[in-house]
């Protein structure tokens, strides 16, 4: 997409050369479909839009959805229309309503990584369960064996796309909630996509939300028969355009709902665009700190200070909004209602020596995530959890306790563990991912925190006497750590997506976790219910997880965005073209 002068965006249309791939056979069959249904994005003078450009069937290429080449589940389930907390999402933490499944069939998780090269890069991971029954002898000759049910799972992975999205690196992604189901909505229920990076731009595009078609397509076999890699390309999957909100670097992508979506950049601004229309409708302006102390490491311009917002969180209501910016130790709270700064709150300095953000470090949050009665804010090399007062609860790293040594933090994020008994909420942990590879788990319950380490006395011979700092900030409870030396990952984990699942049959919770590490490795774990639900003392260091596949993505990985497929409603008939019902969803869109 390319800018005139007035701002306003011109047609263009992609071709294989605009959108390379390492593999040249992937790349002529994917951009066929492409760069014959691209939608170019025209917006007006006062905000972007994204013109409404209606495809005609006359045009679409006769192309059949493809198949995997392993063998799939051929149970059909019927999709109920979601729930308003499960069309609701932000990015406080992961959806707190889990994916109902059947044990027996498998389960389709659609992955998409964005990488420093530039490339976006979706993959389809097969998560197939296998039950194994085993009988053990009885003692008793009179009594039966007793059987044994266990049930093992496996990974497939596929790549789905695979392209250069943008012209330099890629910061962030989004994904939206999947669009509800409609009779009229032939081409199934859709997921919305969203890239930022570098160069200023925001790339919107379509994800179907279902597994492609057990239809096979004799140009799909062939192309499986000479790639190196397995390849389960979606025909649904489409770009729609470029937003061109923003002045500088992208920092951050959230849809808070299916309506809207707000994106932060280095240019101090927040921005809410409405999806319908794709209009910017307001825009939050941070202020851009005074020059102070300028710490060792800073890449400002000569003359310039360290500016942008690094990230923000959206509170489950949709009317609060907490933003961090670069060179300011302290949060903003905004009111969405009213479009408005609420209040600032600065960040103690007494905190901030205890969490190692002294008088020589930049003090400035990283990243902040909402949870059920509280949110999280993460710096350099620690997490500070407040309570809704806006009181620091506890922190998270503590050097004398065995699994939290002080490490650099990359990304926090909430999971729902359900409902206890007696409790009418749900109980929630934080999840971090940290340097040295590991996703830790905290207990962030005030019941369950842990005293402030003693500060250390001085030594009778010093002589010359140190100020020693006592630490009062309670800790939270270490109870798991995922990965790690002990499981073979050793580089940073970069990103991270938890997927919460449910069996419909025993109503047992569990969760798929995609993490992405900065080698190129995408893995898939999974977590049993029994890995996070725990009371009482638990062992330093404790280890979870399964580690079900990695898959090596061969791009130094930025940003990672995870979704479990839904499978396609009982008695839905797939299109034979992918845009039949394009123009129907378009008006139903407008009544929104």
């Amino acid at each position: 997409m390319e800018s005139n002068g007035n701002g306003s965006a011109l047609h263009r249309t992609l071709t294989t050369d605009d959108r390379r791939l390492p593999l040249p056979v992937l790349n002529i069959h994917f951009f066929h479909h492409l760069s014959s249904f691209l939608i170019a994005i025209q917006p007006p003078q006062t905000a972007p839009k994204m013109a409404n450009n209606k495809r005609k069937r006359d045009n679409a290429p006769e192309s059949e959805p493809v198949e995997k080449t392993e063998q799939q589940s051929t149970k059909k389930v019927k999709t109920p229309a979601p729930t308003k907390a499960a069309r609701a999402s932000s990015n406080s933490s992961t959806s707190a309503t889990p994916f109902k499944v059947d044990s027996t069939s498998p389960i389709h998780i659609q992955v998409v990584a964005g990488s420093y090269d530039r490339v976006l890069h979706g993959i389809t991971a097969t998560v197939t369960p296998t039950t194994t029954t085993t009988a053990t002898p009885s003692k008793n000759k009179k009594k039966a064996a007793a059987e044994t049910t266990t049930i093992s799972y496996k990974v497939s992975f596929a790549d789905t796309f695979l392209f250069n999205a943008h012209a330099s690196a890629i910061r962030c992604l989004a994904l939206s909630p999947p669009s509800a189901p409609t009779p009229s909505q032939k081409g199934g229920q859709k997921v919305l996509l969203a890239t930022g990076a570098t160069d200023e731009r925001i790339n919107i595009y379509n994800i179907s939300a279902h597994p492609p078609s057990a239809k096979a397509a004799d140009d799909q076999k062939l192309l499986n028969s000479i790639t190196p890699r397995p390849v389960l390309e979606n025909p649904k999957n489409r770009e729609l355009g470029t937003l061109l909100h923003h002045s500088s670097n992208i920092t951050r992508l959230v849809f808070p709902n299916r309506s809207k979506l707000l994106s932060a950049s280095e240019d101090s601004t927040v921005a809410v665009t409405r999806v319908r229309d794709w209009a910017l409708l307001h825009t939050f302006k941070c202020p851009i700190p005074k020059a102070q102390g300028r710490p060792s490491g800073d890449t400002a311009a000569l003359g310039a200070v360290p500016a942008g917002v690094n990230d923000f969180a959206v509170h489950p209501s949709n009317k609060i909004m907490i933003s961090v910016s670069k060179g300011e130790r302290s949060m903003r709270l905004w009111n969405l209602e009213t479009g408005k700064k609420s209040r600032v709150l600065n960040f103690p300095k007494e905190v901030l020596m205890e969490i190692g953000e002294g008088k020589h470090s930049t003090g400035e949050a990283r990243r902040i995530v909402w949870g059920e009665d509280e949110f999280a804010v993460a710096f350099d090399r620690d997490v500070l959890v407040f309570g809704m007062d806006c009181r620091p609860r506890c922190r998270v790293m503590r050097p004398d306790v065995v699994g939290t040594k002080v490490t650099k933090v990359h990304e926090i994020k909430y999971v729902s563990l359900g409902k206890e008994e007696g409790q009418e909420e749900d109980k929630n942990v934080l999840a971090v991912a940290t340097e040295d590879g590991r996703i830790l788990f905290f207990d962030t319950a005030e019941k369950e925190l842990l005293e402030p380490p003693a500060a250390p006395e001085p030594k009778e011979n010093e002589q010359h006497k140190v100020k020693t700092f006592e630490a009062k900030t309670p800790n939270a409870k270490l109870i798991a750590q995922l990965g790690g030396k002990t499981a073979g990952v050793q580089g940073r984990i970069k990103d991270f997506t938890v997927l919460p699942i449910e069996d419909e049959e025993t109503r047992k919770r569990s969760w798929f976790i995609a993490s992405a590490s900065s080698d190129g490795r995408v893995r898939m774990w999974r977590l049993e219910s029994d890995d996070l639900y725990v009371k009482g003392d638990v062992k330093p260091g404790r280890q979870v997880g399964e580690l079900l596949g990695t898959y090596e993505t061969e791009n130094r990985i930025t940003c990672l965005g995870a979704f479990v497929m839904i499978p396609r409603p009982e008695g839905s008939v797939e299109s034979e073209y992918e845009f039949d019902s394009e123009e129907s969803e378009d008006e139903e869109s407008d009544d929104e």
